[in-house]
């Protein structure tokens, strides 16, 4: 199997303006936060401190906002370099682009045909082996499509019994395996000969009152499914 991984970039736009900023200057800036001193933080991501500050420069030059402020010492020291409001923001928001990364990580992936598109509603029927479900409508789809269907693992809610909600996909499966790893139970769950992976507390599980070989129903909304066309 191919090993391939992606680096990670965050488009910012202050007013019009935009800059590419790869990992390395992002943690440049987290690392300003944390030290409070431009040097420090040069050698936290291993550059020079010329390069931490041309790094700085070219940030600001190109978003023409200020990013960072720099305060001279005296002959006992003392100064230091701190993020602008705006300079703070731009990390925060990196930062929950960073959280959501990290919390939708773990997807189960299907392959999957287009069956029916209905334009009104937006949204579409996909086919997986043995059951149908809804997702986003993709005009650049068509019936009869091979799409990949990628829904997250904690995006998938587990039931006792089919309950009246915004969640639109519910189907009936059974539990084939549960792991505990970090203080989350991992469960699969058979559903129709395609195998689906929901992450739950252990505090939901002691609920439920889940084992292995537990008839049981998973839900997610239609929104929660994304799609690539194969």
């Amino acid at each position: 199997m191919a090993d391939v991984k992606a680096g990670v970039e965050y488009k910012i736009n202050v007013d019009g303006n935009s800059f590419l900023l790869d990992s390395k200057k992002y943690q440049l800036l987290e690392s300003i936060l944390v030290t409070g001193s431009l040097t420090n933080a040069a050698k936290e991501i291993k550059v020079s401190y010329r390069t931490a500050l041309n790094y700085i420069e070219k940030m600001e030059s190109t978003l023409d906002v200020k990013i960072v402020n720099t305060t001279k010492g005296g002959k006992g020291g003392g100064g230091g370099t701190s993020l602008t409001e705006e300079g703070y923001s731009i990390l925060k928001e990196c930062k929950k682009i960073n959280a959501i990364m990290e919390l939708h990580k773990d997807v189960n992936e299907i392959e999957a045909e287009i069956v029916d598109i209905n334009d009104v509603k937006g949204v579409m029927t996909i086919k997986m082996n043995q059951f149908e479900i809804n997702a986003p409508l993709n005009r650049k789809y068509k019936i009869g499509d091979r799409i990949l269907a990628l829904i997250s693992y904690d995006n998938i809610f587990l039931m006792l019994e089919p309950q009246t909600s915004s969640i639109r996909n519910i189907l009936k499966g059974q539990i084939v395996e549960m792991k505990l790893k970090n203080e989350i139970i991992r469960v699969k769950v058979n559903v129709g000969n395609v195998v689906l992976c929901s992450d739950i507390t252990v505090s939901a599980e002691k609920e439920l009152n889940l084992n292995i070989g537990k008839e049981i129903y998973v839900g997610f909304k239609a929104m929660s499914v994304a799609t690539l066309k194969l």
